[in-house]
């Protein structure tokens, strides 16, 4: 079906509506919401979290609620107040709140999931018998049903951002989910096996071919990702984005997650990107400086701390006014988008009209 629009047949649709339902059939009515529309039309919205709103509310989590060992952890979630539940139509985002001398406890799920480490340092995680550091501006990985716990002992709370693929999970009606026995796993002899075969980017052991097409590196440590991307900035800036890397499988090159895509990027000062729009979500963390994103015409100003969602074939745009860089964490589902054929994007050229990008 296309737009709604005036059906000729109105009154035998409405007349059959009741004598096809005995059967468990029916057919599109006057006042059913259209099939098909002409762009993507979402009911997520576009939305900015503030820091400044945040950061009491997480002290009151620190303070008020506990972390169990069953699975829940003490978790804000980023809402998306256009829809049921998560921060996207696809993905879950949530800052987890963990306290000096806790461990939250080993169990393992369907849902994709990733930590990026917002504030603090010396928590350790443990993925399949992997155990890594994790500390601010560390990404990693617990890729679907895989084990995993995390144990902290320093000083003061330590704050991370928690992504997991859960509504497209649930979409998808896939939802597993199962405790351990115990606290925690036991972890392996070699301790980061994956990372001392992947973990240079460049070079791997010959002949070995991991499990399908997951990823089965785990870390990704803060200042290699700096690194890279200081590297980047000698290159002409991307239009959209000015300066930006994602985060890659190191064994074909693709994505580090089969659903979900991670990018570091920098806006310099002074640059306005060129807009565009696409097919697919994504919420940005501001992890240092300030700018503003124009979304479909409102205007965000955003600072360190920050985040900000922007729904699907909404036109926007960056800006950096200030004197210094900002830098900013992306998640988005643009992995899953394009693995189903449903991925698309259009620039606005200077002249005020669309190039499609495909």
């Amino acid at each position: 079906m296309a737009e709604q629009h005036t059906m000729v047949d109105e009154a035998a649709r409405r007349a059959l509506k009741e004598d096809l339902a005995k059967f468990n059939c029916r057919v599109q009515q006057p006042d059913d919401a259209p099939l098909f529309t002409r762009t993507p039309q979402s009911a997520m919205q576009t939305v900015h979290w503030k820091w400044s709103d945040l950061k009491p509310l997480l002290d009151r989590l620190g303070k008020q609620l506990a972390l169990e060992p069953g699975g829940n952890r003490r978790t804000l979630r980023l809402h998306n107040p256009g829809l049921p539940y998560g921060t996207t139509h696809t993905f879950w985002g949530s800052i987890q709140v963990i306290l000096p001398g806790e461990i939250a406890g080993n169990h393992r799920h369907t849902a994709n999931a990733f930590r990026f480490i917002m504030k603090g340092g010396g928590a350790m995680t443990t993925v399949n018998g992997e155990r890594y550091p994790m500390n601010e501006g560390d990404l990693v990985l617990t890729p679907s049903m895989m084990w995993h716990d995390h144990e902290y002992h320093g000083d003061s709370p330590m704050v991370w951002l928690d992504v997991l693929d859960i509504s497209l999970m649930r979409a998808m009606n896939a939802t597993f989910f199962e405790p351990a026995g115990a606290l925690q796993q036991q972890v392996d002899t070699v301790p980061d096996s994956s990372w001392r075969r992947y973990g240079s980017g460049l070079m791997s052991p010959p002949g070995e071919c991991p499990r399908g097409s997951m990823n089965p590196l785990l870390a990704y440590p803060r200042a290699i990702a700096q690194a890279a991307l200081e590297q980047a900035a000698g290159l002409p800036a991307d239009p959209f984005d000015d300066v930006v890397l994602e985060y890659r499988n190191p064994t074909n090159g693709g994505p580090a997650m089969s659903t979900m895509g991670m990018r570091l990027q920098t806006l310099r000062p002074g640059v306005h990107t060129q807009a565009r729009r696409h097919t697919g979500s994504k919420l940005y963390y501001v992890m240092q400086g300030r700018g503003t994103t124009i979304v479909d015409g409102r205007t965000y100003d955003w600072s360190a701390g920050d985040f900000l969602a922007i729904n699907p074939w909404a036109w926007h745009e960056h800006l950096n006014r200030s004197s210094g860089d900002a830098q900013l964490f992306q998640v988005n589902d643009f992995p899953a988008m394009s693995a189903l054929g449903y991925y698309f994007e259009e620039a606005l050229t200077d002249n005020g009209g669309h190039q499609k990008l495909l």
